[in-house]
């Protein structure tokens, strides 16, 4: 979200930053751009939607033949399940006859499409079979789909899915593939009838061969399933039966006659289903989206072609116009930009249209009122700047000075002439150093002695619970900074880092110079705290953490230095957990007379 708000944030300031030139031609073109875009995407809408009908319509043509095929392959193989019933079964009693002649001369005549035939009574024994009749030892015909369903349904053909046949022993073929083909039948015995069972095993490759001569275009396929779904035939059925590959099946069984849009694995595709009459199978055909898209790519590049060109020449002449329309806000518009340089000289033009003329004198009456606003203006900052400044580094919590007299007066009475004396005395050149005769830029030696006497009275206070390391690098010898910015460091390394650690605390000052720059560090190796936490102490929005000292917070001392050198300067906080805190203080290197013209006012 905030990607967004940053984004909208440059567009905004882009916009402000825009001649009224460049709004006026942007926005004619981008009007006129819309217009062209929204009827290019309607054209290639609705092209693709052709497409996409076309695919459909040539889909089902295909389907259609496809099961034209099937359904005159499966017709050969009921015609000669119906020759066997009608014409043999029905005319021989097996109790004078045999029924091996007949099949045997139907087997012959369509051996490119069957794999035998087969008569069982209703218990499953085998009545005749050819060209195969040893059945296998572990066979139970009684307990196949195709027996059962032949017995339950005994008016109907049933047809079933692949499968390996698997009831006669074929010393050439041992895995032969094939779709059975059963119906009930009626046994003559003795003159006497009884229940039967007519296997026709059709070589499942003529089913393959019908539905691998199909072809789709743009990767398109075929398939074929039963009415639960079950795949018959796929052009990767090794894959999806080794789990390698899916498909949707399962529910293209559910899906009506007709072209469908789906998506599958995240793409989209449209699927078109065919049902045959006789057994329930659906044929269906897959068409990938590219398939329809690829044929509208060509269209919709030259499509695209004409409206990049239709809107570079809307662009190239709502330039032109919309230069002729604000050429005289544009001369208003450089000469109010000379403001900003020297307004005693700005010359106002009034031309253009009636409102631009308007606009002119009124800016014109308001440039000799400004003149004598300006030095006001000015003057009242200053004044305000430095008030700031006074107060910020004016604020000296009264609850120290207290607690500093009670620890005298306590240190009084127990006997702690010394330690109370060298408190009163530290207390005394702290407060010495803090009026520094009115002056707010004091030398590096002062402030550095201001921050002794500090921690001599916190040492005092904290029963030594902590040492104090102050020194000054080689280079600052000489040089000057603002007055009270160590102490507030001083006072939150004390109370925030080292007040509440278990073991002894450490805390270092260190003054040293860096190029033109004067940097002070005050470190501790106290509790410390995340980086973000740190980060965020000098946020303006954030409320000023108060401590029982001075009351100077560190983000006042940020400010000072700030307000008072310029935006480079001020603190930078570094801190880890359980590793301390470094607060850096980074200042002009500034000497003496860099200090008392500063004093003076005369550098801001």
């Amino acid at each position: 979200m905030s990607f967004f708000r940053r984004l909208a944030a440059q567009w905004v300031e882009r916009y402000r930053r825009m001649s009224i030139q460049m709004v006026l031609s942007l926005s004619f073109t981008a009007v006129a751009a819309a217009g062209i875009l929204l009827m290019g995407v309607s054209l290639v809408w609705r092209f693709t939607a052709a497409s996409e009908e076309l695919t459909a319509e040539s889909s089902q043509r295909v389907l259609a033949q496809a099961n034209l095929n099937l359904d005159s392959y499966l017709r050969r193989m009921m015609r000669i399940s119906d020759t066997v019933y009608y014409r043999t079964i029905k005319n021989t009693d097996l109790a004078e006859g045999d029924l091996t002649g007949d099949l045997s001369l139907l087997y012959e005549e369509n051996r490119d499409d069957l794999v035998s035939l087969a008569v069982f009574d209703g218990r499953g024994g085998l009545v005749s079979a050819v060209p195969l009749s040893a059945v296998k030892r572990d066979a139970a015909p009684e307990e196949s789909d195709w027996f059962r369903s032949a017995s339950r349904s005994m008016e109907n053909l049933h047809f079933s899915t692949p499968h390996v046949q698997n009831i006669f022993d074929d010393p050439d073929y041992p895995y032969r593939w094939v779709v059975s083909l059963s119906r009930h039948v009626q046994l003559t015995r003795d003159g006497a009838t009884e229940s039967g069972v007519l296997l026709v095993d059709m070589s499942f490759s003529g089913v393959e061969q019908v539905c691998r001569d199909v072809t789709l275009g743009g990767g398109g396929y075929l398939y074929l399933i039963d009415k639960d779904g079950e795949l018959i035939y796929h052009p990767r059925q090794q894959l999806i039966y080794t789990g390698l590959l899916e498909e949707n099946n399962r529910a293209a069984a559910s899906y009506r006659d007709g072209s469908h849009r789906e998506r599958f694995q995240g793409l989209p595709r449209q699927v078109t289903v065919k049902t045959m009459g006789y057994t329930g199978w659906k044929l269906v055909g897959v068409a990938p989206a590219r398939s329809w898209m690829d044929a509208s790519l060509q269209p919709m590049l030259f499509g695209l072609t004409l409206l990049l060109f239709g809107i570079f020449l809307i662009a190239f002449l709502n330039y032109l116009i919309s230069a002729r329309i604000s050429d005289p806000i544009r001369r208003l518009e450089l000469s109010i930009r000379e403001l900003d340089r020297d307004l005693g000289s700005v010359r106002i033009e009034e031309g253009g249209c009636y409102e631009v003329q308007r606009l002119s004198h009124a800016i014109s009456a308001m440039v000799s009122t400004m003149r004598h606003l300006m030095d006001d203006i000015v003057r009242q900052e200053e004044q305000k700047r430095r008030s700031e400044l006074e107060v910020l580094q004016s604020q000296i919590n009264p609850h120290f000075l207290y607690n500093t007299l009670d620890s005298v007066i306590w240190m009084t009475e127990s006997g702690q002439q010394q330690e109370a004396i060298r408190m009163v005395t530290s207390l005394a050149r702290l407060f010495r150093i803090s009026l520094s005769k009115g002056k707010s830029i004091i030398p590096l030696a002062d402030e550095l002695e201001h921050a002794r006497h500090y921690m001599n009275i916190q040492q005092i206070r904290f029963k030594n619970k902590f040492t104090t390391e102050i020194q000054a690098g080689p280079g600052t010898e000489g040089l000057y900074t603002l007055k009270l910015i160590i102490q507030p460091l001083l006072e939150n390394a004390i109370y925030h880092g080292c007040a509440s650690a278990e073991d002894d605390g450490v805390i270092r000052v260190t003054a040293y110079r860096e190029g033109e720059d004067l940097l002070i560090d005050v470190e501790d190796n106290g509790l410390g705290m995340r980086p973000e936490l740190a980060a965020s102490l000098l946020e303006e929005d954030r409320p000023e953490v108060r401590t029982g000292g001075s009351g100077i917070g560190v983000r006042n001392v940020h400010q000072r230095v700030s307000l008072t050198f310029g935006e480079g300067y001020g603190l930078t906080i570094f801190s880890e957990p359980d590793e301390g805190t470094l607060v850096r203080v980074r200042l002009p290197a500034l000497t003496r007379e860099e200090a008392d013209r500063r004093q003076r006012g005369e550098v801001l």
